[in-house]
């Protein structure tokens, strides 16, 4: 089985930018460079012959190349515990246009739909349960409220393969796909 999802990676002094953000929360899972992404749509796993056709109908999928800035950070909850810290991307119709047509092409394939609202980001750091309410956290969110930068493109439509290993997951280039 292959664990995938779509994504699009953002370019190297971008990803500079973020790490230069990842501090401050001690027990948190920072990203690596590697890892730092935003999601367009999370798959989950399938079979070999489903992630063939997943990437032949990616391949079809033309969009213009969003134009993106970053746009300052946030936090995902789950049961009242921060379990995620993020950076902000703006402006996101772009974003949100690319969304949804991959989103259709996949549920022509017969996968369900996206079920959650896109909030177009990029993760920064996974929390333990047990840090979910520290108060760093919010001096981290305080300390990073005016994340900006330069308007930057993000030019390849990329499917990924996810690893989950004891360190944290790891994610593999299936295939890239030129946009615009």
């Amino acid at each position: 089985m292959y664990r995938l999802f779509v994504g699009l990676r953002p370019p190297p002094p971008i990803r500079a930018r973020l790490r230069a953000t990842m501090h401050g929360v001690g027990g948190a899972r920072w990203q690596s460079d590697d890892q730092l992404h935003l999601t367009l749509r999370y798959i989950g796993a399938v079979d070999r012959r489903r992630a063939e056709d997943i990437a032949l109908a990616l391949g079809q999928i033309h969009g213009v190349v969003p134009d993106v800035r970053l746009d300052g950070v946030g936090r995902f909850e789950r049961q009242g515990r921060t379990d995620t810290l993020w950076a902000g991307v703006a402006p996101q119709a772009g974003l949100g246009g690319l969304h949804r047509k991959i989103d259709h092409a996949l549920v022509r394939l017969g996968l369900a739909p996206e079920g959650r609202a896109f909030i177009p980001h990029i993760t920064l750091a996974r929390l333990p349960r047990s840090l979910g309410t520290a108060p760093e956290i919010d001096t981290f969110l305080a300390r990073e409220a005016s994340l900006a930068s330069e308007p930057f493109a993000m030019p390849h439509l990329i499917l990924f393969e996810s690893h989950l290993t004891s360190d944290g997951a790891r994610y593999d280039t299936i295939e890239r796909w030129p946009l615009g």
